[in-house]
């Protein structure tokens, strides 16, 4: 099954509050209030949303984060690779040279337009899309897929 982690679902939470906030500085303790997320969880989070140039830093007394660009500039896939690493199904959807398979497999050009298929759906939703309402109708099963039971 393919699923993001806890994490990166959690970092999208805290984007999600960043982006409400705008231009204005948040600090770690507002944002676990704001979004019910631990506190030494968004720590964690804004370290590595830092690190990775979504979100900026500043000290002192009017301190906190704010988003680095506009929520409308960061993709769910620029957050997913600062948590997680790139999008990738397969060792070799990712890198070259991962799989000891990569010279006899038939399966590697395919995975790759599935990933990249994935990647480019996740790159087209933005954070600020994210934030506004969800669909009011439920969603469809792709062509082809049988929804499973009890979803």
């Amino acid at each position: 099954m393919l699923r993001l982690s806890k994490l990166t679902d959690y970092g999208m939470v805290v984007m999600a509050a960043l982006a409400d906030a705008e231009d204005d500085t948040r600090n770690a303790a507002d944002l676990a209030t704001a979004t019910g997320v631990a506190l030494p969880t968004v720590r964690k989070l804004l370290k590595r949303l830092n690190r990775s140039g979504l979100v900026n830093s500043a000290r002192g007394a009017r301190g906190g984060y704010r988003l680095a660009r506009p929520a409308e500039d960061i993709s769910i896939a620029d957050v997913i690779a600062a948590l997680e690493g790139p999008v990738s199904l397969t060792e070799c959807a990712a890198h070259d040279g991962l799989c000891g398979m990569e010279s006899v497999c038939r399966l590697r050009g395919h995975w790759r337009v599935i990933n990249d298929a994935i990647r480019g759906a996740l790159a087209d939703v933005s954070v600020a899309d994210m934030n506004r309402p969800a669909l009011s109708m439920p969603l469809q099963p792709a062509p082809g897929i049988a929804s499973s039971p009890g979803s």
